[in-house]
């Protein structure tokens, strides 16, 4: 029965076990008209309205352009621009392609009469990939009176922009949110960071896991491995951020799915169990450039370029200690029973690296 609960398990979380899905919104406001561009990474917009027409896996510049039409009715149903009143009216221009780090995009340019002489908010509902795939986000930046403001639109309904000149209050409040965000939506560094968190309420005796005697020890396991996961991705987060170090997404994302691998396959057949934390240092390193490429989608904004950076990597450690917060109270809690040692640390770290190999497996070869 564990067995084909986590095979179910498997099956249901190996469907979005990709890069995450980001649409990439740029608008600009002049007065009362607006103009900007729509993006979708080439695999989305297949998926939303079927680019490839033959079926061959391989979508040509001339069934891209041929599906120019579907791809503006499908933005017109999904994504809407307006100023609190009424709706912008959207003009679309030829289609074209754009290429990031992680694949082609679909690049979709606009134009929008709003009908006033001059906005005072732009309304933005995103409904991009809902329904399709769950994870998919909006990356917004919105230019106005020489000042760039960013945001993520999540498909949660409306979201009001007013067009002030940015503040650095504004940008710290809006990089926080977005580093809890990614850190709860980003399932492989949870995963990462759960695998190395499993056995601090443990230790390793007679070539046995069994429960620590006290509360002490454990917590002081939790502090070191979250210390150092958080200190390595600090660091390579900021270097990337300032563009002093860069690594292609790929090869960032297949380390990380790697790293899960190891670090759930190590508490099946230990290792290492008193030095956790240089796991989590080492491969934290890696999952910065992972979290930097988030700010690399959104760019820092200038004048305020550093408490950007400093709220995003805030956010990414409130949400990393709000879920330390509520898992590991529990498995303190159950420490001593045979439920965590056998079916949570290992069934659970055996779904967690199966999991991360076929993440591995997709990365590097997609």
């Amino acid at each position: 029965m564990r067995a084909a609960a986590i095979v179910c398990l498997l099956l249901t979380a190996t469907a979005h076990a990709h890069i995450a899905s980001n649409g990439f919104l740029a608008v600009k406001v002049e007065g009362a008209r607006l103009s900007g561009s729509i993006e979708l990474a080439m695999r989305d917009a297949e998926l939303a309205v079927g680019l490839d027409s033959n079926r061959d896996g391989a979508i040509t510049w001339g069934e891209l352009r041929s599906h120019q039409r579907d791809l503006e009715l499908y933005v017109r149903s999904r994504l809407a621009l307006g100023d609190g009143t009424h709706r912008c009216s959207e003009e679309f221009s030829s289609v074209e392609v754009n290429e990031r780090v992680d694949g082609n995009y679909v690049w979709l340019p606009f134009t929008a009469d709003c009908g006033r002489s001059r906005l005072s908010r732009v309304v933005v509902d995103y409904r991009l990939l809902q329904g399709i795939d769950p994870s998919h986000r909006g990356l917004l930046s919105i230019t106005a009176w020489g000042g760039t403001q960013t945001g993520v639109l999540n498909g949660q309904g409306e979201q009001s922009i007013a067009l002030e000149h940015p503040s650095a209050w504004r940008a710290f409040t809006e990089y926080l949110q977005t580093g809890i965000w990614h850190i709860w939506s980003g399932i492989d560094h949870l995963l990462f960071l759960l695998s190395l968190l499993l056995p601090a309420v443990l230790r390793r005796r007679h070539r046995h896991w069994e429960a620590v005697p006290l509360a002490a020890p454990a917590f002081v396991n939790i502090l070191k491995v979250v210390t150092a996961f958080t200190i390595a991705h600090s660091l390579t987060l900021s270097l990337a951020a300032f563009e002093v170090v860069r690594l292609p997404s790929r090869l960032t994302e297949s380390v990380i799915a790697a790293s899960i691998v190891i670090a759930a396959l190590n508490n099946i057949f230990p290792k290492v169990t008193e030095g956790r934390w240089r796991i989590a240092f080492a491969f934290g390193l890696l999952h910065g450039f992972g979290f930097a490429s988030v700010l690399a989608d959104m760019g820092l904004p200038p004048g305020a370029r550093v408490i950007s950076l400093l709220s995003f990597n805030l956010g990414v450690e409130v949400g990393q200690l709000a879920v330390v917060v509520a898992v590991m109270p529990m498995a303190y809690a159950i420490r001593a029973t045979t439920f965590y040692r056998q079916t949570v640390m290992r069934w659970g770290s055996s779904a967690i690296a199966t999991l991360a190999l076929v993440w591995l497996v997709q990365r590097a070869v997609g």
